[in-house]
């Protein structure tokens, strides 16, 4: 057990006995394959349902929605496929853009036909990883980016 000071007492530290979590609880990311993609990521992969709530939040705040596809050789950015200029990477996100799948969807007020493409670009790649990225046209900026569809040879994702 740990003893830990309370800050609420004035002059005299209470002491409070706290059962120690176990590491596995503690771990934030795995030190192993813990690659790791954009937004959602580290949850299990988004169901259906879960896809159009997304793609709903997205039209609905105006931004332009943008799917872009990646076969898993070169999904992940490695030290064989880079250029560094040094050893510090933190922060320095290589291969950030993959292969667009059509033009972005400049102007679409229909989650529908977002859905659409995404299944259309599921069935055209079924070994590519897919990703769904949206623009706010105001602020110059890309608002969100997730991935809509893995293959069925990925492996990356486990619980902690």
């Amino acid at each position: 057990a740990l003893a830990i000071k309370s800050a609420a007492a004035s002059s005299v530290a209470a002491k409070v006995a706290v059962k120690a979590p176990s590491a596995n609880r503690m771990m934030v990311w795995r030190p192993d394959n813990n690659k790791m993609f954009e937004t959602f990521s580290y949850l299990p992969p988004l169901s259906d349902d879960q896809i159009a709530r997304q793609v709903d939040y997205i039209v609905n705040n105006g931004w332009t929605p943008c799917l872009e596809f990646s076969e898993p050789e070169i999904a992940y950015t490695g030290s064989e496929s880079t250029a560094r200029m040094g050893p510090v990477s933190s922060n320095y996100f290589d291969n950030r853009y993959w292969t667009m799948w059509k033009l972005p969807m400049f102007g679409c007020s229909d989650p529908v036909q977002v859905l659409r493409e995404i299944d259309a670009a599921t069935k055209a790649f079924p070994n590519a990883y897919i990703r769904m990225c949206a623009f706010d046209a105001s602020r110059q900026v890309q608002v969100a980016s997730m991935l809509v569809h893995r293959p069925a040879s990925a492996k990356e994702w486990r619980p902690v």
